[in-house]
This record gives structure tokens, C-alpha cells and sequence, in this order.
């Protein structure tokens, strides 16, 4: 009895009324921690997914977790919810990482590749405003053929004085590094770019509307041809500076995709020209062209906006902004520009060839007395002189091609002597029109006048490449741009002195409107002048162009 009362407990109905509750408790916690575990090795054992690109919706666990898992399965129990918070900011990283290891996306590529390319350039904004500067360049040519009909047959000059109007339109283009300097230095309303482009498109658009409207003696039209001719010179260096820059830091074919659309653009728009220069003149005259012309250097000016350049921040209040040309800063800066850019041309080696570009350059010619000839003794139409041009147009190209394709490993020094021979030689030919010898062979006047104007014109242009060439060579690094401009103002300095003596000669000759006696003789004689630079051919380097890069040929096809 003693050991029954050591194990005997008094137990009330109460308490005994408890037990199965608390076992069926128990048991029904066991059966859910079971199920749960069952379910979550079921999980684990579906193979995994290897797509990294796939979203898991319930991720896996870390394997170190397993053991916690069986020792602390009440205690997860207890907290269910938060494990289910937990996976899912699992189930998120997870997949998180998995996204971010996805390749990228190839949308973008998709569009950077099928955005509009000319001559392998991407057509954006700045491009487009480059490009179309330099295609009014060339379409501004639309009105030449009708400034030698107007100075002839509006105001009745003579060839000499209509030589001498071409030659001072071309003063412009001899200061060149001066608007480099000026645009460089002194930006206009913030911008020095932008700005500049806009303002030569309308001085552009002002003198040509003089023309169509107000000009009626040979002054006031040399005057609006000068301001005609700066404001294209003007635009061309300011969009010349725009390409420097966006080929500074580019890989070569990248630069020269660049030259390749400006001059593309610059050549179609001279063919453009070309083929409508001469019947707009004979449908509608002259003043009608200089109205069209008119509207042509408003496109530089709404182009300009494309231009993506940062306005030039002022200086802070209390110091001085220096904007004006005659400000102690511009003209300490361009002091110190002519000083380097005198310091570099007076060196033989660059100054000794120079000297020979301006001389060859500088020979007499007869271009205002033989469109005299033409147009009053052989009765060529201006449609029909539309045509030759664009056939000289045309034949402009294939010099440069003949040039690049077989005259590049060619010596300088042959090169000039081969191409200037065959020029004197093939430029005689104009003697057989003048004095109609083609007509008894059974050659027509027209005829005879295309051929020799597209043979005398290849050559031309095969023999001026060379002197770009020349004149990319002479640039030493780091004046290039400014001593290339520099080195062309020249050259076009000897044209424009050749255009006067031609005028000079074709005075003392007495050739007019209507008297070309004398026509044949200064023929010859320009001709003639041309073999005299021959002899200081040993001013110029001996090796041949072969060295040259692609940056240096580009900048001459650009330049031409």
C-alpha cells in the first residue's frame, strides 16, 4: 500500500476532461508539420530549371537549411507565416538575379542598326545641317550661268570688264583663316557655330534678292556678287570646322565618311544645278534665277537650328565679356595665330612649294572672252550652255576618279609636268572652233564644244588634285586645319590674279562683244603661259604621294 500511495495522484474531473484535448492538439501539430515537410521535399525534388531567362515561382532553399529544418521543425512551425514572407523575398532575389543575368535586350541594337546611313553616316541632326550646307554650296551654282548672261546682255559689258567683276567676286575666299578666326573667337548671340550659319544665309538671301530686283549697274553688282561669294565662303568655314570637330577622336574610316557625305552632298547639288541653270535662264531670265537663287541660302540658315552645340556661358557678373572684333583678346589671339601661321609658311619646305602653287596657278586664261564668242558668233542658247556645264559637272568627278585611280603613286613632279603638257596640247583645240575647222571635218559647233569640254576638263581636274595633295602634305601637326585653309586662300589668290591678266589681255587685244579677231592668239597665248611654272618643278619634294592617309586624300576631295 505504501508503494501505491508513493505513485497515487488525486486527479480532478476537471483536469482529466483536458488530456484529450491536449493529445489531440499534439497530434494534429505532428500531422501538419509531416504534410508540410512532405510537401516541401516534393519541391525539392523537381529537376531544376537550367533557363536562366525563366521565372521560378518558388524558388529553393540553401541545402544548409535542411538540418535546421528536422531540429527545429516546431519552432518553424510555430512562425509559418513569416517563413512564407521569407520565401517569397527569396523567390524575389532569385529571380531578380536571374533577369540580371539574362543577355542584354536587343531592342536597341535593333534600332541603331536600321537608322538611315548615307555614305556610312548616321543621319542625325548634325549630320543632316552638314550635309546640307555643303549641298547649297553646290546648288548655289544655279546662278552663274545667269550672272554671265546678265553682265552681258543686261549690262551690255565686255569681256574684259566681265573678267575683272568674276575675279574680284572670288576676294571672299582668299581670307579664309581671318572667318576661322572670327568665328572661333567672338560668338554671336552665345553661339559660334549656329549663329554664324544663320547670319551668312540670310546675307546670302539679301544680295541675291538684290539681284532679282534692285541691281541695274555693273557696281552695285559687283557688290551684291561680293557679298554672295562671303557669305558661301563664310558658311563653308564655319561647317568645315563643324566636320574638324566631329572627326577629332574618330577612327579614320569614321572621318572619312564624313568627307566622303560633304562631298557628295556638294557635287550633287552642282549637278542639280547644272542640268537647270541654263533653261530656268531661256524659260524665265535672269531676274527670275536670282529670286530662286534667293531662297536657296535660307536652307543654311533653317539648318543651323539642327546644329547641336552648347551656348557659350557668359562671364560672371563684374568682368568683362570680350565679343566685339576689336577687343584686346581678339586681337591678342589673332596676333598670336599670325605670327604661328607666318612661322610655318616661311619654312622652305612649306614655302618653296607654295610659292609654285600660286605661280601655277596664276597663268592668264581666256574663260569670259570664249563665253563671249560662243554666245554672240556660234549662237549657243543658255539651256544648251546648261547642258555642257552639267556634262563639265559629270566630267569634274571623273577626274577625280582618274586621279585616285591611277595618279596617286604617281610623283608630284611627273604629275604636273605630264598633266600640264597634255593640258597646253588639248587646249589648242579651242583655236579649231574659233576658226571653224571642226565644220569641215563634219563636226558640229555643239559637239565639238561638249568633247573638248569634257576632255579639257577631266584633265583639269585630274592636274588640280595634285595641288590639294600638295597642300594636305605642307600642314604640319597641330596648324592643320588653319594652314590648309591658309595654303588654298593662296591658290585661289594666283586664280583670281590668272582671271585678271586674262581680262588685261583680252583688253589689249581688242577683243569685244562683237570683235574676236584676235581671239585665236590669246588662245594660244594663255595656253602657252601655262607651261611657264614648269621650270621651278624642283621647288617641289621629290617622293611621291604614296605616303599619304586616307585623312590627307580625304581633305582633298573635300577641299576641291
Amino acid at each position: 500500500m505504501a508503494s501505491r500511495s508513493l505513485f497515487s495522484i488525486s486527479i480532478s474531473p476537471s483536469q482529466f476532461t483536458v488530456l484529450p484535448s491536449i493529445n489531440n492538439e499534439r497530434r494534429r501539430l505532428a500531422i501538419a508539420a509531416r504534410s508540410h515537410r512532405l510537401s516541401r521535399r516534393k519541391i525539392r525534388k523537381r529537376p531544376p530549371d537550367r533557363d536562366m531567362s525563366s521565372i521560378v515561382s518558388i524558388p529553393e532553399l540553401p541545402r544548409r537549411r535542411d538540418s535546421e529544418e528536422s531540429l527545429l521543425l516546431d519552432s518553424r512551425i510555430s512562425v509559418a507565416e513569416g517563413d512564407t514572407s521569407n520565401t517569397d523575398v527569396e523567390g524575389d532575389r532569385d529571380t531578380t538575379s536571374s533577369i540580371r543575368t539574362q543577355p542584354p535586350p536587343r531592342k536597341g541594337r535593333n534600332l541603331s542598326s536600321s537608322r538611315i546611313k548615307f555614305y556610312g553616316v548616321e543621319l542625325s541632326p548634325d549630320n543632316v545641317a552638314v550635309a546640307m550646307v555643303y549641298f547649297v554650296q553646290g546648288v548655289l551654282g544655279l546662278a552663274r550661268l545667269a550672272v554671265s548672261f546678265y553682265l552681258k546682255d543686261d549690262l551690255h559689258l565686255d569681256p574684259a570688264e566681265t573678267a575683272v567683276i568674276t575675279g574680284l567676286s572670288s576676294l571672299p575666299w582668299l581670307v579664309k583663316p581671318l572667318y576661322g578666326f572670327i568665328s572661333d573667337s567672338v560668338p554671336l548671340f552665345g553661339y559660334r557655330r549656329r549663329s554664324y550659319l544663320v547670319l551668312s544665309g540670310l546675307l546670302g538671301a539679301f544680295s541675291w534678292s538684290l539681284m532679282a530686283g534692285f541691281v541695274d549697274s555693273k557696281y552695285s553688282a559687283a557688290f551684291c556678287i561680293l557679298l554672295g561669294s562671303l557669305s558661301v565662303a563664310f558658311s563653308d568655314v564655319v561647317v568645315d570646322s563643324m566636320v574638324v570637330e566631329r572627326a577629332r577622336g574618330e577612327s579614320q574610316s569614321v572621318s572619312g565618311s564624313l568627307q566622303s557625305l560633304c562631298w557628295g552632298s556638294s557635287a550633287f547639288g552642282g549637278i542639280v544645278s547644272s542640268y537647270f541653270s541654263g533653261s530656268l535662264v531661256e524659260s524665265y531670265g535672269v531676274r527670275f534665277v536670282f529670286g530662286v537663287t534667293a531662297l536657296l541660302p535660307l536652307i543654311t540658315s533653317a539648318v543651323a537650328v539642327l546644329v547641336n552645340e552648347q551656348r557659350v556661358v557668359r562671364p560672371a557678373s563684374g568682368q568683362k565679356e570680350n565679343i566685339t572684333l576689336l577687343s584686346p583678346g581678339f586681337l591678342q589671339t589673332s596676333k598670336q595665330n599670325m605670327i604661328q601661321l607666318w612661322g610655318a609658311i616661311k619654312q622652305p619646305n612649306v614655302f618653296l612649294p607654295t610659292l609654285f602653287i600660286f605661280l601655277w596657278q596664276a597663268t592668264p586664261h581666256s574663260d569670259s572672252a570664249m563665253f563671249y564668242f560662243t554666245t554672240n558668233k556660234l549662237g549657243f542658247t543658255p539651256e544648251f550652255l546648261g547642258r555642257v556645264k552639267l556634262v563639265t559637272s559629270i566630267a569634274s568627278l571623273l577626274g577625280v576618279g582618274l586621279y585616285n585611280g591611277f595618279l596617286k603613286t604617281v610623283p608630284l613632279r611627273k604629275i604636273f609636268l605630264v598633266t600640264t603638257i597634255f593640258g597646253t596640247g588639248l587646249g589648242m583645240t579651242q583655236v579649231i572652233l574659233v576658226s571653224g575647222f571642226n565644220r569641215q571635218l563634219g563636226i558640229s559647233d555643239e559637239w565639238f564644244a561638249i568633247g573638248d569640254s569634257l576632255i579639257l576638263t577631266v584633265l583639269a581636274q585630274a592636274s588640280f588634285m595634285p595641288v590639294l595633295v600638295l597642300a594636305a602634305r605642307l600642314c604640319p601637326e597641330g596648324m592643320e586645319a588653319t594652314l590648309f585653309a591658309t595654303l588654298m586662300s593662296i591658290s585661289n589668290g594666283g586664280s583670281v590674279l590668272g582671271g585678271l591678266m586674262g581680262a588685261g589681255l583680252t583688253q589689249a587685244f581688242g577683243i569685244t562683244r562683237d570683235s574676236f579677231g584676235n581671239l585665236s592668239t590669246l588662245i594660244i597665248l594663255c595656253n602657252l603661259s601655262s607651261l611657264l611654272p614648269l621650270p621651278l618643278l624642283g621647288l617641289l619634294p621629290r617622293d611621291s604621294p604614296d605616303t599619304l592617309t586616307k585623312d590627307d586624300a580625304d581633305v582633298e576631295m573635300k577641299s576641291n
